[in-house]
């Protein structure tokens, strides 16, 4: 009889332990990360750092229209999906001319026909931007927007180099590019 209890609960602590394992699907909209330099990139010297680290999610265009219907014009955006956009400078660095130190943000964008409002907030670990507070805001300045080359599916983030101690960073959906300028 106690062999009989002895297997029974066992048995049941197998089934306990199999049922408490759930992992969540894949998400709809799949996290990236953007460095500049690039991690991948052919001229990036072995052993280099990156300056800027961005990490998040890219929304699927799916047929939609992407600003001025899923994403409202003036209206601020998490820049991505999902969590709010998180960047990381490695080093003290210039935005558009305007100093940032060294740290982690939340990056936030308002969207418009001919410009975006670049956002940085100390403000992190949000879902959306549901709890954007003006307040936070590290720095502000606006990007003049250029039509894509060609259709863009995936919201993307991506840097160029432009000179020695310079970059671009360029965020892209739909028939939008926006370039953002930065320094070191």
């Amino acid at each position: 009889m106690k062999k009989n209890i002895s297997i029974f609960l066992l048995l049941s602590l197998f089934s306990f332990a199999a049922k408490a394992q759930k992992f969540r699907p894949l998400d709809k909209s799949p996290r990236d990360i953007a460095y500049f330099p690039d991690h991948f990139a052919h001229d990036r010297k072995d052993g280099e750092k990156p300056l800027i680290k961005v990490s998040y999610s890219r929304p699927y265009l799916k047929g939609r229209e992407a600003f001025g219907k899923l994403e409202p014009y003036g209206k601020v955006w998490r820049t991505g999906a999902d969590e709010s956009t998180e960047i990381k400078f490695y080093q003290d660095a210039k935005i558009a001319g305007k100093p940032v130190k060294a740290g982690t943000y939340s990056l936030f964008t308002i969207p418009g026909e001919k410009e975006w409002t670049i956002i940085l907030s100390s403000d992190l670990d949000y879902w959306g931007a549901y709890k954007y507070k003006e307040g936070n805001d590290v720095l502000r300045v606006t990007a003049p927007v250029k039509k894509a080359d060609a259709p863009i599916e995936n919201f993307s983030i991506v840097f160029e180099k432009s000179s020695d101690n310079a970059a671009k960073m360029f965020l892209g959906w739909e028939t939008t590019v926006v370039e953002v300028p930065v320094t070191f």
